[in-house]
């Protein structure tokens, strides 16, 4: 087995044992995860909500809900934007959005912004996972979507990409391969967690 088919397995087996610890979680603690996030928004960044676009995501089932910081960054004043999928090995493009817009159904069933609202590209992206460490590691659904988009963002700009976790779903080291892109940060009910080097 070569050392990327190791990484490959470890992936897998990861995603797996944390799917079943995050289905196992009840309603009354996603709803209180997801309101703690909204009380820290992203006053840890420093952003101005004047001219800055923040990209969310619409939850599936399992995943950590967006909604109330997505609901608190619009009173603040921020732009939002939502994900599109392109198709398969393609970067997602974001579309501007706000709460309360009418949706699309796109793949897997996640709720996408209208297609002819503006495409808008975003300086924060706030980021799904299944897993994550404390370098900025993040462990995904393994289509490589955000990993694409994340590269080819900041290969243009200035880009602050924010994971959105339980703080269970931290690990002591999230196993990644080269095209693997880090988080900056990682917002949990417990606070904000910096990337370090």
């Amino acid at each position: 087995m070569s050392e990327s088919s190791d990484i490959i397995a470890a992936k897998s087996a990861l995603r797996e044992r944390i799917k079943a610890w995050r289905a196992g979680l009840g309603a009354e603690d996603r709803a209180r995860a997801g309101a703690a996030l909204a009380r820290h928004g992203l006053q840890f960044l420093g952003a101005s909500p004047h001219g800055a676009i923040v990209s969310g995501f619409a939850a599936l089932p399992d995943e950590f809900n967006a909604e109330p910081l997505l609901d608190r960054l619009a009173s603040d004043g921020f732009r939002l934007a939502l994900p599109s999928v392109q198709g398969k090995g393609r970067p997602l493009i974001f579309r501007a959005w706000a709460p309360g817009d009418a949706m699309d159904r796109g793949v897997w069933g996640i709720a996408e912004p209208k297609a002819y609202k503006a495409t808008v590209e975003p300086d924060i992206l706030l980021v799904p996972l299944l897993a994550f460490d404390r370098r900025g590691w993040r462990l995904g659904y393994g289509g490589g979507f955000y990993d694409r988009t994340l590269q080819q963002l900041r290969a243009r700009k200035l880009v602050v990409a924010v994971g959105l976790a339980y703080d269970e779903q931290q690990v002591d080291a999230v196993p990644h391969l080269d095209y693997d892109q880090r988080l900056d940060w990682i917002l949990c009910p417990s606070g904000p967690i910096e990337a370090a080097d």
